[in-house]
């Protein structure tokens, strides 16, 4: 049997074969398929294509995240678009607003990625459902239009960017330092159309909810997937949730013996050794202009988003409370914070999350892209 990358592993398995190769065409099924408010845009073309149900309503996931509430009558459109699809095509996995969050941290908190699974949604940073040891990337509207009809996508195998991590790291070091390092070391392309594969120790001793991070900013390095082979952690993790969707519980124990092959071949191996980081900021205008922070003199500060899918989940925002508790806002800084999801708002208000954010003189808002989303769209 040939040696496989991760990434690899599960697109053979998907693909029905005993080996892919980086730079061939696979034609896999999909397991889940993600779309946010670019549901809109895909109703047309699906369409257009001649389709009338979509393949699998079960496996389709419909989160609105990026106009929250819908601030134009272009994002009412938008919404009013994907409401009416939804009805039509029955879908149960629709998370309007009241039960919304951003669109990759639903698809990871509410149980419906396994390790394995071949993931697509309509945003880059669908990535980060690779935490889960899953093959989970962004597509456009239009491809999307044809994995909603056929249940399908073609692919092309990319090469593997296997990232070493050994050590282990102490607060105020995380993992965003860990990726923010990675950036540093190879650039915004230096994962161009590659799988990066993350391992070793460092990986091992780090919670879900660090590895979500991770794998999330591997759309910054350019990266087709960020992938991390299951282990212990991700078993504990998913166990957790309140359900594994579409009554696929009992496959998760068959799915924890995905690891990559010891005698793989990758196209390039980089070593991080996170007991030697320290916090790290990328500066202005790039995700790659790393340094780190005790070097780096920021002036005045004008705002502060707390936020985004890569950290505005609970973790993350009980380390800002527990920066901001008893202190104020300074005159003329606006500081905003953003849950990940409705589940993550209800647990961050019972915590006390939210009053210390605006007993500090910020604004706690419902959960949403935030000032990540584009003003119109």
């Amino acid at each position: 049997m040939p040696a496989l990358t991760l990434a690899e592993k599960v697109l053979a398995r998907a693909d029905g074969s005993s080996e892919v190769r980086p730079g061939q065409i696979v034609e896999v099924p999909v397991d889940v398929a993600m779309a946010h408010e670019a549901c809109a845009q895909l109703v047309r073309p699906f369409q257009e294509m001649g389709a009338k149900r979509v393949w699998d309503p079960s496996k389709i996931v419909i989160p609105i995240d990026h106009w929250v509430p819908a601030s134009t009558e272009a994002s009412a459109r938008l919404h009013h678009t994907i409401r009416k699809f939804v009805r039509e095509q029955g879908l149960p996995h629709f998370y309007d607003i009241g039960n919304h969050g951003i669109c990759h941290q639903i698809l990871v908190e509410e149980g419906f990625v396994l390790p394995g699974d071949v993931v697509m949604g309509t945003d880059s940073h669908t990535n980060m459902a690779g935490a889960l040891g899953a093959f989970s990337a962004g597509i456009g509207p239009t491809e999307m239009a044809s994995v909603f009809a056929l249940g399908q996508v073609w692919l092309r195998v990319p090469p593997t960017l296997r990232v070493r991590v050994t050590g282990t790291y102490e607060f105020p070091v995380m993992s965003k330092d860990v990726i923010l390092e990675l950036l540093r070391q190879v650039s915004c392309r230096g994962g161009m159309y590659k799988a990066v594969q993350f391992e070793g120790e460092g990986i091992e001793a780090m919670p879900m909810w660090q590895r979500l991070t991770m794998t999330n900013m591997t759309t910054e390095l350019g990266a087709k997937v960020g992938m991390i082979a299951p282990d212990a952690e991700t078993e504990r993790y998913l166990r957790t949730l309140p359900e594994i969707k579409n009554g696929r519980a009992g496959a998760l124990a068959e799915r924890m013996d995905l690891a990559p092959d010891r005698d793989a071949k990758y196209e390039r191996t980089v070593e991080i050794d996170a007991s030697r980081l320290e916090p790290l900021v990328a500066r202005p205008q790039s995700p790659d202009n790393v340094h780190t922070v005790r070097e780096t003199k920021t002036g005045r500060v004008d705002q502060v988003f707390i936020g985004s899918c890569t950290n505005a989940r609970l973790e993350d925002l009980r380390v800002a409370a527990a920066v901001l508790k008893g202190h104020k806002v300074a005159p003329g800084t606006r500081l905003m914070v953003y849950p990940a999801s409705t589940r993550i708002y209800r647990q961050a208000m019972a915590e006390g999350i939210a009053d210390i954010v605006m007993d500090a003189g910020g604004v706690f808002n419902p959960s949403s892209c935030g000032a990540c989303s584009p003003g119109t769209p």
